[in-house]
């Protein structure tokens, strides 16, 4: 890891968690994420070498720490007391970049499986009838990872990108960008659907109330700075 042969705390703070992916395992962790596999589906373009070796650097930094899951295989990663205090970090940072860096995104920045693992976690499933809703996303304009499907039930929303083979409730379709500034509050959902950027097919009342469930990322009231 880098050093700066400086005692500035700054310094000696960045040499913990600003290599590059660092902060965004820290933004996973600080949403839940625990376990190996959900750290790739969230952060999909990070190999697995460069992921545990992140993971082994903040564990021997004292930032998390490593357990096994009793009664399982496989282990999970906690934040430690130093880990949870750079919460209002992250937070601020998250906020200072919608502010100041959202400029003009570019197609390959469209993350899909990012934006539907971070839209699996923020569905609103109280607003949701009870018993089991299924729906199917696609996104007209991508080829891989084309379409998605979610189960809800209860409190749990799982994530697939095969057919369930269950009965769909909601069949959504749109391109990836259209979803993407949606999901960041840059263009009003129902606005999309009202103007067919968004078809959404299937159960009437999903439809009608899918603003009160479909959750946005939380910064999406955050506007973006005047130039």
């Amino acid at each position: 890891m880098t050093s700066y042969g400086q005692f500035c705390p700054v310094a000696k703070a960045t040499e913990i968690i600003g290599d590059k992916w660092t902060m965004l395992i820290l933004r996973e962790l600080m949403l839940g994420t625990s376990r190996f596999n959900d750290f790739q589906r969230s952060l999909s373009r990070i190999s697995p070498t460069i992921l545990a070796k992140r993971l082994k650097h903040l564990e021997a930094r004292g930032v998390i720490v490593r357990r096994k899951l009793s009664g399982q295989k496989g282990s999970e990663y906690r934040l430690t007391a130093a880990g949870k205090e750079l919460e209002p970090l992250i937070e601020t940072l998250a906020r200072w970049g919608m502010r100041w860096a959202r400029k003009q995104m570019s197609d390959d920045e469209l993350d899909v499986e990012f934006l539907m693992w971070d839209m699996h976690r923020r569905i609103l499933t109280q607003s949701l009838p009870d018993g089991q809703t299924v729906l199917s996303i696609s996104f007209n304009d991508l080829d891989k990872y084309k379409s998605w499907w979610l189960v809800i039930e209860g409190d749990d929303v799982d994530l697939c990108t095969e057919d369930t083979g269950k009965d769909v409730d909601l069949y959504v379709s749109t391109e990836l960008r259209t979803m993407v500034e949606i999901w960041e509050g840059d263009t009003d959902l129902k606005k999309a659907i009202r103007d067919e950027a968004v078809i959404a097919v299937g159960d009437k009342a999903l439809i009608r109330t899918m603003p009160d469930w479909f959750g946005l990322c939380p910064y999406a009231e955050v506007r973006p700075a005047e130039a």
